[in-house]
């Protein structure tokens, strides 16, 4: 496995995304414009997984506040889930935050994803109120990591 450093401008992590996309609104419902909204931005700090070439993964954050990073858009390919790729992602951006001076980590995730929420747990993430603009929102499910 290899992992690229990019930005949000990057066609494999353009693809993976939509795909991640199209896989959100059997997860998110009637709630998808909603979050759709904050996930179509311009993303400095992505980081995509590569297998032989294949993009199999892909994982973002951006600045939120106060030396505070906020995980984006962390998806595997179906196909290659299950051999450990978005914990190297989720690593290799927890690094990256860090090298940029961040000292936390913050994300949202949906309720109805369980292996996300289980891998989040096992890399250290705890369960904060829901912040920002999940705050109400309750298929949201917030979390943070201080960052070492």
């Amino acid at each position: 496995m290899k992992l690229t450093r990019t930005t949000s401008e990057n066609k494999d992590f353009q693809k993976l995304t939509a795909l991640f996309d199209e896989y959100l609104i059997d997860i998110d419902g009637d709630e998808k414009d909603f979050f759709a909204q904050y996930n179509h931005v311009y993303l400095e700090n992505v980081v995509v997984c590569y297998d032989d070439s294949i993009a199999v993964g892909c994982g973002a954050f951006k600045k939120h506040e106060n030396n505070t990073a906020e995980i984006k858009r962390m998806f595997v390919h179906p196909e290659h889930r299950g051999k450990g790729v978005a914990n190297l992602i989720l690593k290799e951006l927890e690094l990256w935050a860090i090298e940029l001076e961040n000292t936390n980590a913050i994300l949202e995730t949906s309720i109805k994803l369980k292996a996300a929420i289980a891998l989040y747990l096992k890399s250290g993430y705890i369960p904060i109120e829901n912040y920002g603009q999940y705050i109400g929102v309750e298929s949201s499910y917030c979390m943070k990591k201080i960052l070492k």
